[in-house]
Parts: structure tokens; C-alpha cells; sequence
């Protein structure tokens, strides 16, 4: 008899003699170890690919800046033919296209936890050939599906030991834990976003998972929040007040900026154009806008950190936030893979700076308190999750007491939203 037939045959039995709480705890704990180093090795192969495609890594908003005016036109239409042309070879012999396969979301709350290795690693190297190019996606996508994909690759092997379903949810948990260095709001994005399939005892094992990717990630990568950020103003009432009024504004604002999405994703439909034409052309009208602002390229994570630190004129900020609108509406529209968390991020904190200028007779000098609250109401009314939002944008710029504040704006802004427009971001999963 094979070894693995006798493995196989013997894993029940084991199984059995296991404390099933005590594989559930070393589950997880392993799944925050991989989901952390498929995000490190990710960010480490874009990091190396920025150095030798544009000479430094000082991220692609940068990049930009320093071509001139035709090469940020050509460069992302390249990445989007390049992504379109793998994911077509990628689908060929393929039942499941490459681009609609790895999908973590539909593997833990409908399906048993089994991801398409393939098909998702196809969808993560052309995630990284869009985003390396300056397309207007979050990388951070990528990185969390390379975290699930691993957990759903190794935990597959010892299912009959394991919940592979909470596996996945654990992996899930440590890449979006590393990308953002934000553990808690990981948890809570499960909680809130995957968690309705689960049990609720699953909540402990997805922290454990989050906080060991957390931990793991900062032995490879040192100790510091995503965002650097000033030292911040005291709130006030009429700050508090002013925060609130924000979450209102979100919660109209968010569905318009779904509804944009789906516009666009509508118009490129209607071309019915080939795959990598598809994505050469959402590369296209990324290099074009890029002309005018180079913040069109990439996630928006530079573009972002810029505000925080050095709030710029109501004329930069509208011009930085139209261009990034139609950058977004390019890529996520002509269905380049990557994630739209981050960007929504830029667009957010691009309505906060918007509305601490239009308010600064009130709150002066509040436009950092403001940029960091537009952050987390603007992703609340698109994820219609508004303490994970709360919770992430205060881990990732490290301003934990403006909780306080930024919690009941964003329960507003989603519960204004889901008023509004029903689905939220993740529609579909």
C-alpha cells in the first residue's frame, strides 16, 4: 500500500485522539506564519522588480515623477497587456478563468475552504505585472490571496485533521494582519465580512492567526505602522461634531463611488474587446490621467502618506482625487486583477483633507484629524463594516485615541450606505 494511501487511512484515527481545540489553536498559529511570509515574499518580489525596472523603491508615485510624460502613458498599458496576455494563456486549457479563480472570499463562506492553486497563482503574477506597471490597484489583494492560497494548498494535506474552512478564514486573517500591519481590524474583517458562514467560535483562532502574522511580520520587517503620521490635534465637541458630520457624507458619497465602479466595469464590458486588449486599455486611461498627476499611478499608499504629513491646497487634493477616480474606474472597470481596498483608502482621506478646508473656519488646524477620519467613514460606507474600518485606519496611522470619535462616524456612514445601495464592495461573494 502507498504511504500516503496508509497516511490517509491512519488520519482519522489520529484525529480523533487529538484535542480538536488544540489543533484548531496550532492551526492557526501556522496559518499566521505562512500567511505572513507569502506577504513578505510578495512585497519583497515588487520591491526587487521596482529597483530594476525604475532604479530606486521609493514607490511608484515616485516612479512616475521621474519618467518622462509618454513613458507613464506606455508603462501601464504595457503591465495591463502583459497581465492580459498571461491570464488568457493562463485560461486556455482552463474550465475556471485565472482572474475569477483564488477566490478566498466564496472558498470560506460558501465553499469547503479548497482554493484553485492554478488559477490563483495565475491571478496573483498578473496582479503583479498591473501593479508593477503603475496600475491603479491595491497590491494588497494579491497579498492576501497568497496567504490563503498556501493555507488552502498545506491544510488540504491534513483536512481530515484540521477545519480547513477556518484554515483558509486564519489565512485569510495573517495576510491582510501583514499587509496592513493592523491585526486587529483583520479579525474584525472576518468577523464582519466572512464570519455569517461561520461558527462564532471560530473568532478566537482568526485573532491567534492575526496576531502571529502581526508578530511574524515584524521580526522580518521591523516595528512601525503602515502610515507615519504627526502628532495629533486634541478633539474637541465641535471636532467630534465635525466627525460625525463626516460619516453622514460618507455614507451618500459611498455608494456613488461603487456605482462609478460599476459604470465603468459596465462600459468596458460593452466593448467586448479580447482579455489583454481589456487590460492594455484600463492601462491606457491610467498612463493618460498620470500626465496630469502622477498620484494616478499605483494604490494610492504614497499619494496617502503625503496628505498625512504635509496637507496640500483644495486645488491639488481635487485635482489628485478626479485623477484617481478615473485611475481606479481604468483598472478595476477593465478587470485587472488586484484588490480596490487600498485605493479607497486615497479616496477617502482626499474627502477628509476636502472637507477640513471647507470647515477650517470651525476646527482650525484639524486637516490630519480629518484625513484620518475620511479614511475610515469613506471605507465603512463601501464595506458596510464600519468597526473593522474604524479599527484598521486607527492601527495603521497609530492614532488608537481617536476611536472614540471615528467609531460612531463609521457606524453612521455604513449604516447611511446600506440604506442606500444594499450591496456593499464585496457584492457577489
Amino acid at each position: 500500500m502507498p504511504a500516503s494511501a496508509r497516511l490517509a487511512r491512519l488520519r482519522p484515527g489520529l484525529a480523533g485522539r487529538l484535542d480538536p481545540q488544540l489543533l484548531r489553536v496550532l492551526a492557526a498559529i501556522a496559518a499566521g506564519v505562512i500567511g505572513a511570509l507569502a506577504v513578505w515574499v510578495f512585497h519583497q518580489a515588487l520591491e526587487q522588480a521596482e529597483q530594476w525596472l525604475y532604479g530606486h523603491t521609493d514607490g511608484l508615485v515616485a516612479a512616475a515623477r521621474g519618467l518622462p510624460a509618454w513613458q507613464r502613458v506606455v508603462t501601464p498599458m504595457l503591465g495591463g497587456l502583459a497581465a492580459g496576455v498571461l491570464l488568457w494563456l493562463w485560461n486556455r486549457s482552463r474550465a475556471t478563468p485565472a482572474r475569477h479563480a483564488g477566490d478566498y472570499i466564496e472558498a470560506v463562506t460558501v465553499g469547503d475552504g479548497r482554493l484553485d492553486l492554478r488559477g490563483g497563482l495565475g491571478k496573483a503574477l498578473a496582479c503583479f505585472l498591473v501593479v508593477i506597471a503603475g496600475g491603479a490597484v491595491g497590491r494588497e489583494g494579491a497579498m492576501v490571496l497568497l496567504a490563503a492560497l498556501a493555507c488552502s494548498f498545506i491544510g488540504a494535506r491534513v483536512r481530515h485533521l484540521i477545519d480547513l474552512r477556518l484554515t483558509v478564514a486564519c489565512g485569510v486573517a495573517a495576510g491582510f494582519a501583514a499587509a496592513y500591519h493592523a491585526p486587529l481590524a483583520s479579525s474584525l474583517f472576518i468577523a464582519e465580512v466572512l464570519l455569517g458562514s461561520l461558527a462564532l467560535a471560530a473568532i478566537g483562532p482568526v485573532i491567534l492567526a492575526a496576531v502571529t502574522s502581526a508578530l511574524v511580520t515584524h521580526a522580518l520587517a521591523g516595528d512601525a505602522t503602515l502610515y507615519q503620521v504627526a502628532a495629533s490635534t486634541p478633539l474637541d465637541a465641535t471636532g467630534l461634531a465635525l466627525v460625525a458630520l463626516a460619516g453622514v457624507v460618507a455614507g451618500v458619497l459611498g455608494p456613488l463611488f461603487l456605482l462609478w465602479l460599476d459604470r465603468s466595469k459596465a462600459v468596458f464590458a460593452r466593448l467586448n474587446w479580447p482579455l489583454p486588449l481589456t487590460l492594455a486599455a484600463g492601462g491606457l486611461v491610467v498612463g493618460l490621467v498620470s500626465v496630469l498627476r502622477p498620484e494616478a499611478w499605483g494604490n494610492g499608499y504614497s499619494a496617502v502618506q503625503a496628505m498625512l504629513l504635509a496637507p496640500a491646497t483644495w486645488q491639488v487634493v481635487m485635482l489628485i482625487l478626479l485623477c484617481k477616480l478615473i485611475a481606479v474606474a481604468g483598472s478595476i472597470g477593465s478587470g485587472a486583477p488586484g484588490g480596490v481596498f487600498t485605493p479607497t483608502l486615497l479616496v477617502g482621506a482626499a474627502f477628509g483633507q476636502l472637507l477640513a478646508i471647507v470647515t477650517a473656519p470651525l476646527a482650525p488646524g484639524a486637516g490630519q484629524l480629518f484625513t484620518i477620519s475620511g479614511m475610515g467613514v469613506f471605507l465603512a460606507a463601501t464595506t458596510h463594516a464600519p468597526v473593522m474600518s474604524a479599527l484598521m485606519v486607527l492601527e495603521m496611522t497609530g492614532q488608537v485615541q481617536l476611536l472614540l470619535a471615528l467609531l460612531p462616524a463609521c457606524v453612521i456612514a455604513a449604516g447611511i450606505s446600506r440604506r442606500l445601495r444594499a450591496a456593499s464592495v464585496y457584492a457577489g461573494h
